[in-house]
């Protein structure tokens, strides 16, 4: 589906009524003039506003057009009728939709909105890695730099992470894989894999909002709403996931949400992603033991607006490390077609599919408007494109807890000086 700025911009009463929920009028009466000035600078400028899923709701859902997670955004600015984008985000994700898109204008609202764990790992940590490891595959988690991206094998999204290894285990006949740089991501998807004979190599790398979250956390919600069902994020460590009823990615915990209905949610990630949610899903209790993240939180209305009429902060990437970095991503993109060994012939595998209806595998189709909202395209995808839709970790989470929670601790210990942590299966 294209998005073309073409569209007439909905009244003011009718954005508000998106987010009033979530935003008392006196809020909304300092933000209604830039959310009117954003509007008719993208008409002028022919621009469009794609918004992560962690945007506070008056970006969200006061002036972007597309929003989803990073990946997603970036691969939808591929059909956007329009010459420039702003993704409202952190700067990887810029880099990756201009990796995407080099024909565009990609404008970042604050080049100052980094990343712990893009931040946390460079291109000559990953050529230091291959040396140590000499032979074995590395697969970059998306949230990282173009550099790191093109020093790398293949890409991968916290849906899609575990077919990717996989695959590329199955595709370079190596039973161990690097997969960096969050350490804790790996500890998940090493739980997984690990019956299959596969080793997963790490990095000391994590996200400075997902790390904070401890298991304690998650029993006391549990003490104080009962009934609640808590949705963690697998940049969590293994031993909150096992806490969780359900472990996904952004899209993969608003897919339940909207699907499933439940009574009383918590959702273990960044701020506004309940906050979103909860605007959409008005008949949703959402708890909120939410951990913000301040590189997101870079991104306002006032810095849309100043990129939208000044050009400033438009993404430049090194042609060289461009070519290398799209090369990882368009790889990740051919895996993810290619038939599991393992697994069988569609490369979800008998434990995603088993587990599908329990964990909200099911998605809107790409492109699909939002109910109520036909303004904004919501960006998700197809069982199997993983982050871009709903493909969630395989293993339910009431599995094998002890192989979770203990993973991380066995082989090489990941210190300062020594970046490096192994996963071994089976290990305890």
């Amino acid at each position: 589906m294209t998005v073309t700025t073409a569209r007439p911009m909905p009244s003011l009463e009718e954005l508000y009524a998106r987010v009033s929920s979530v935003i008392p009028p006196v809020e909304w009466a300092t933000m209604a003039d830039d959310v009117a000035a954003i509007w008719e600078l993208k008409a002028a400028k022919n621009a469009v506003v794609l918004a992560h899923n962690y945007m506070t709701p008056e970006i969200f859902h006061g002036v972007a057009d597309v929003v989803g997670d990073s990946l997603a955004l970036a691969r939808e600015a591929q059909s956007v009728d329009a010459d420039v984008i702003v993704l409202a985000g952190v700067h990887f994700m810029a880099e990756t939709a201009k990796l995407l898109n080099p024909g565009k204008t990609v404008l970042v609202p604050d080049p100052l909105a980094g990343c712990s764990l893009a931040d946390g790992i460079t291109a000559d940590d990953v050529r230091a890695l291959r040396a140590a490891h000499h032979g074995v595959p590395v697969v970059t988690y998306v949230n990282t730099s173009a550099a790191v991206k093109a020093e790398s094998d293949v890409c991968c999204t916290s849906g899609n992470a575990a077919r990717i290894v996989e695959n590329i285990a199955a595709a370079t006949g190596s039973r161990q894989v690097l997969l960096i740089p969050d350490q804790y991501l790996a500890a998940n998807i090493a739980a997984q894999v690990a019956p299959l004979g596969i080793e997963i190599l790490t990095y000391a790398g994590s996200c400075e909002v997902h790390e904070r979250f401890t298991p304690a956390d998650l029993r006391q919600i549990r003490a104080d709403h009962p009934g609640v069902q808590i949705l963690a994020h697998p940049e969590c460590p293994p031993e909150v996931v096992a806490e969780a009823d359900m472990a996904g990615s952004t899209a993969q915990m608003q897919s339940y949400v909207e699907q499933h209905r439940p009574r009383r949610v918590a959702l273990i990630t960044e701020c506004s992603m309940s906050d979103n949610i909860a605007a959409a899903n008005p008949d949703v209790e959402l708890i909120r033991p939410c951990n913000l993240c301040p590189h997101m939180k870079r991104n306002s209305l006032a810095k849309i607006r100043r990129v939208l009429q000044t050009g400033a902060n438009e993404i430049h990437l090194d042609p060289a490390t461009a070519d290398g970095a799209r090369r990882a991503v368009q790889r990740m993109l051919e895996l993810l077609v290619r038939p599991s060994p393992e697994r069988g012939a569609t490369g979800i595998g008998q434990i995603e599919a088993e587990h599908a209806a329990h964990r909200g595998a099911l998605a809107r189709p790409v492109g699909t408007e939002e109910p109520g909202h036909p303004s904004r395209t919501h960006v998700e995808a197809e069982v199997g494109d993983g982050e871009l839709g709903a493909e969630t970790l395989g293993q339910p989470v009431d599995g094998d807890h002890d192989e979770q929670s203990s993973i991380l601790t066995a082989g090489a210990s990941a210190t300062a000086g020594d970046p490096l942590s192994r996963s071994t299966p089976g290990s305890r």
